[in-house]
């Protein structure tokens, strides 16, 4: 029975999967990198791999239920849309993901938009380089926001548990996968667009001019951002050219994981 899955279990599959697609882009990127990188990939892994150990941490001892254990308990008192409705499992499960993709990427749209949901936001758009790990750079309070409207949404659905936990696993491998400094051939990413945010998409949004950030905000299908008017095919300056991360903060210094927790408090010049 899907209730009967533990959240030990759940742990060990998207562990087991994060660790399977991160290696498999790191590599990439050693092979095949799309950009030249010219800040120290060294301090920038050391500190964004501190920081997603420390969000790991937080979530799993501050919020234990997580988006999973809310499913379960969802089902279990049967609560949400899809726990009142007879529809295929099949069928449940799909609505599931997409509602989720919708609403991450209402989301992503707040976190721009919205002053103070920006301090914390742009912490991972600070980074110098756009490489897999970027993929992981979250501030803590974002990461808690995150989850707290995430499991609110689980509850309002009732998306079932196994939809739940493909959302989760889909989530943390299109995120490594959309931040990747890879090469992919201009004709493949021209059909994979259709599908899925590729690297050249999302990078466009890791722009430093402000118009190109406010674009391309989905991370696991483009059709959002189709569909709402957010779509960016190609940055001014090119993939080549373009310059990664955010007016301020662009010091090495900036890098390291005390400034990064510090960083969303810190006043800008005006």
């Amino acid at each position: 029975m899907l209730t009967d899955i533990t959240l030990d279990t759940e742990i060990l599959v998207r562990l087991s999967s994060f660790a399977g697609v991160f290696g498999v882009f790191a590599v990439w990127e050693l092979l095949a990198p799309r950009r030249v990188q010219r800040h120290s990939r060294g301090v920038r892994w050391l500190n964004n791999l501190a920081l997603t150990v420390l969000n790991g941490l937080i979530v799993r001892l501050g919020i234990p239920l997580a988006a999973v254990g809310t499913a379960v308990f969802a089902q279990q008192q049967d609560l949400g849309l899809l726990n009142r409705v007879d529809l295929p499992a099949g069928l449940a499960m799909v609505l599931a993901v997409i509602a989720l993709d919708l609403i991450l990427y209402l989301q992503h749209l707040a976190f721009h938009h919205v002053e103070f949901l920006w301090r914390l936001h742009r912490m991972h758009h600070a980074d110098l380089e756009v490489d897999v790990t970027t993929g992981l750079r979250f501030h803590p309070v974002e990461i808690v926001l995150s989850m707290g409207i995430k499991m609110a949404a689980v509850l309002v659905l009732g998306a079932p548990v196994a939809a739940v936990i493909l959302f989760e696993v889909l989530l943390n491998a299109t995120s490594l996968f959309n931040h990747a400094n890879i090469y992919i051939p201009e004709k493949v990413d021209r059909v994979l667009r259709y599908f899925i945010v590729t690297p050249d998409m999302h990078r466009i949004h890791h722009s430093v001019i402000r118009r190109e950030t406010d674009s391309n905000f989905g991370f696991n299908v483009p059709w959002w951002d189709y569909l709402f008017g957010t779509y960016r095919a190609v940055p001014r300056e090119g993939q080549t050219g373009m310059t990664i991360g955010i007016e301020y903060f662009r010091t090495s210094r900036d890098l390291w994981l005390d400034h990064l927790l510090a960083q969303p408090f810190l006043r800008t010049p005006k």
